[in-house]
C-alpha cells in the first residue's frame, strides 16, 4: 500500500506518459529466454550459458548471417544476468564472472555493429529467476540502464501485487523518459492481469508501454503457438484496437528454428505474427539454423507485412472449427490487405478453401491484384465477387496479399 501511494503521488506530480518515438513498426531482434532460459552453468556449458559471450555470439551471427540487413536489430538479455545482490549504492550489477566487462561494454559492442541492446528487469521485489527486482528502485534502475546505453527495457511482473502495477508500470515509463535516452519499453503488465482473469485497461497500457505481453509465455510446441493464436483471435478486451505505430501487442518470441514445430507450423507462426503486427523477437541458436528456417525468418514478404507502416493488427473474421480467416489492413489508404486462411487442426488432410473477395472485406469494384504471401507470386486480378481458391494443410496456413492498383 505504501508503494502504491508513493507511486500515485509521483504520477500525479508529472502526469506524463510514453514519449520516446520508438517502435513505429514492430521491433525485430533476438531474445534469449525461450532457447536459453536461466542457464548460468558456464563451467560445463560455456557456449550456451547466460553470459556476455552468448550475446556477442548472437550479435555476430545477426550481422554475418544477414538478419541485421533484414531489420533484426535488438539483442535482448533476459533474466539471470545479475549478481544476487545490488552493490553498496543500491545499483544493479551484472554477474561479474559471466559478464566480466559489464553491461555498458556489452552495449558498446552492440552499437559498434549497428545493433541495439535490450535488458530485463522486474517490477516486483525479485525477478522471476530470483534476482533483485526494481521495486523501490525504479528511478535508479532507469538511470542505470540509460548510463549503460541500453536500448530496450523489458519489465516483468513476478513477486508483485497486480494492484500496484497500474501505478508502477506508468512510473517506470516516466523515469525512462526522464533519462533523456530513448529506450523501448516492453511491459508484462497485462499478462499478469489476465492471469488473474481480469480484463486489462489496454488504452492505459498503450499510453505508457511500447509493447506489452498479453498472455502466458510461449513454449517450444505447436500447442503453445496454437493457444496464443486463439487468445489473440478472441481479442478479449479489444486489445487489437490500440495497436499502431509506437504501441504493439506482443504474443511472445518467435520459436521458429527451435525443436517443437514442423516446417508447416513454423510457417504458421511467421505468417500469424506478421498478420498480428507482432514484435519479431527470435529465440533460437543463430549459430545453427537450417536453411529453410533461415529463409522463413528472413522472408522479405513476411517482413513487409509485419513492418507495414500503418501498424494495423490483424483480426480473426471467421472461425469454423479449426479453420480460421484473418485479415490485416495494409497501407494508409486502406486499399491493401494481408489475409490468412488458417488450419489449426493437426490431423487429416488439406482443407480446400473457396471464398469471394468481398467476404474478406475487399469491396473495390475495379478489383485487386492478389499475390501469395510467402513468395510474392502473382495469383491474378480479382474483383469482389470473384472466388479465391486455396488449399491449407493441417497445422498450416495460406497467406495472401491484396492491393488495389488505381
Amino acid at each position: 500500500m505504501i508503494l502504491r501511494v508513493l507511486l500515485a503521488i509521483s504520477l500525479c506530480a508529472v502526469g506524463q506518459g510514453l514519449d520516446n518515438g520508438l517502435a513505429l513498426t514492430p521491433p525485430m531482434g533476438w531474445l534469449s529466454w525461450e532457447r536459453y532460459r536461466c542457464n548460468i552453468d558456464c563451467d560445463n556449458d560455456p557456449d550456451n550459458c547466460i553470459s556476455e559471450n552468448l550475446y556477442m555470439a548472437m550479435a555476430d551471427a545477426m550481422v554475418s548471417e544477414g538478419y541485421k540487413d533484414k531489420g533484426y536489430e535488438y539483442v535482448n538479455v533476459d533474466d539471470c544476468w545479475m549478481e544476487k545482490e545490488r552493490d553498496a549504492n543500491g545499483t544493479l550489477v551484472a554477474d561479474r564472472k559471466r559478464f566480466p566487462h559489464g553491461m555498458k561494454w556489452l552495449a558498446d559492442y552492440m552499437h559498434a555493429k549497428g545493433l541495439k541492446l535490450g535488458i530485463y528487469e522486474d517490477f516486483g521485489t525479485f525477478t522471476c529467476g530470483g534476482y533483485p527486482g526494481s521495486k523501490f528502485y525504479l528511478e535508479k534502475d532507469a538511470d542505470t540502464f540509460a548510463s549503460w546505453g541500453i536500448d530496450m527495457v523489458k519489465l516483468d511482473g513476478c513477486y508483485s501485487d497486480i494492484e500496484d502495477m497500474e501505478y508502477g508500470y506508468p512510473a517506470m515509463s516516466f523515469f525512462l523518459n526522464q533519462t533523456g535516452r530513448p529506450m523501448l519499453y516492453s511491459c508484462s503488465w497485462p499478462a499478469y492481469v489476465v492471469f488473474y482473469q481480469k480484463i486489462p485497461d489496454y488504452k492505459k497500457i498503450a499510453s505508457y508501454c511500447n509493447i506489452w505481453r498479453n498472455y502466458a509465455d510461449i513454449q517450444d510446441s505447436w500447442d503453445s503457438v496454437r493457444g496464443i493464436i486463439e487468445f489473440y483471435g478472441n481479442d478479449t478486451g479489444n486489445f487489437s484496437l490500440v495497436a499502431g505505430p509506437g504501441n504493439y501487442n506482443d504474443p511472445d518470441m518467435i520459436i521458429v528454428g527451435d525443436y517443437g514445430l514442423s516446417y508447416d507450423q513454423q510457417r504458421v507462426q511467421m505468417a500469424m505474427w506478421a498478420i498480428m503486427a507482432a514484435p519479431l523477437l527470435m529465440s533460437i541458436d543463430l549459430r545453427n539454423v537450417k536453411p529453410e528456417t533461415k529463409a522463413l525468418l528472413q522472408n522479405d514478404y513476411i517482413i513487409m507485412i509485419n513492418q507495414d507502416k500503418y501498424g494495423s493488427m490483424g483480426r480473426r473474421i471467421m472461425k469454423s472449427g479449426p479453420y480460421e480467416v484473418w485479415t490485416k489492413k495494409m497501407g494508409l489508404d486502406d486499399k491493401g490487405m494481408a489475409f490468412a486462411f488458417l488450419n489449426l487442426d493437426d490431423a487429416g488432410g488439406p482443407i480446400p478453401i473457396s471464398m469471394p473477395l468481398y467476404q474478406l472485406g475487399l469491396n473495390i469494384a475495379e478489383g485487386y491484384n492478389i499475390t501469395e504471401g510467402f513468395t510474392g507470386k502473382f495469383i491474378g486480378t480479382l474483383k469482389p465477387h470473384d472466388i479465391l481458391n486455396a488449399t491449407v494443410d493441417p497445422s498450416g496456413v495460406w497467406l495472401g496479399v491484396a492491393y488495389f492498383d488505381c
